[in-house]
């Protein structure tokens, strides 16, 4: 990953709109920014959270509140809780994000 043509720049997350984004069960909540070729988000799950795929997309992933499962589909299963965070490239592992309490998350990808 290269950074380039981003200047400096602050984000208020509480001024960037939140979107709804419905899994197999309960529901995802994104606040995203793209800046280049990089897409920044605060991703915020409701308790009881199934993701409806298997996503095959890299990510970089730091649990801020709460905690996450990460099934792969090779059923290897990962928890995350505040402080805690993945990588994985693109086309690797597929991976979901399934939470029994609810999560909040920063994500790039």
């Amino acid at each position: 990953m290269k950074l380039s043509d981003i200047p400096f720049g602050l984000t208020d997350w509480s001024a960037i709109e939140r979107t709804e984004h419905k899994g197999e069960k309960g529901t995802a909540y994104w606040q995203t920014r793209n800046l280049g070729d990089i897409r920044v988000r605060m991703v915020e799950y409701s308790p009881g959270y199934i993701a409806d795929h298997w996503c095959s997309k890299g990510h970089i992933l730091l649990c801020l509140e709460g905690e996450l499962i990460t099934e792969l589909q090779n059923g290897k299963k990962f928890v995350l809780r505040p402080g805690i965070s993945y990588q994985v490239a693109d086309n690797t592992e597929p991976h979901r994000s399934v939470t029994e309490t609810g999560a909040k998350l920063f994500v790039i990808d």
